[in-house]
């Protein structure tokens, strides 16, 4: 499970969370929250740049090492998601699918 380190990043423990999902293949589960910086990227498929909104939680966040989260776009069944940088500056962007019925909402999301 990857839950979001709220007192890390946002400072206060407020409700940024927005929600989490299970990935379909290994079935872990992440908590996401809304990006506060625009991030455009081409998406997994290629094509047109296109925004990633959201924050998805992957670890807890170590200074200096890891920030604990990565952008993602967020949808209800499937996750495009920036997991690396390349030589070039450009992103590697993933799709991960979202296991059926596991993509839930919080009361502030």
């Amino acid at each position: 499970m990857a839950f979001a380190d709220q007192s890390t990043y946002f400072g206060t423990g407020d409700s940024s969370i927005l929600g989490r999902f299970n990935e379909r293949d290994t079935g872990n589960l992440f908590e996401f929250s809304k990006n506060p910086e625009l991030v455009l990227a081409p998406p997994a498929h290629g094509g047109r740049n296109m925004e990633f909104p959201h924050l998805v939680w992957v670890t807890t966040p170590v200074p200096g090492i890891d920030c604990g989260y990565r952008r993602a776009r967020v949808g209800k069944t499937v996750v495009h998601i920036i997991t690396d940088e390349i030589e070039n500056g450009r992103w590697v962007v993933e799709k991960w699918y979202i296991k059926q019925n596991s993509h839930n909402l919080y009361k502030n999301g």
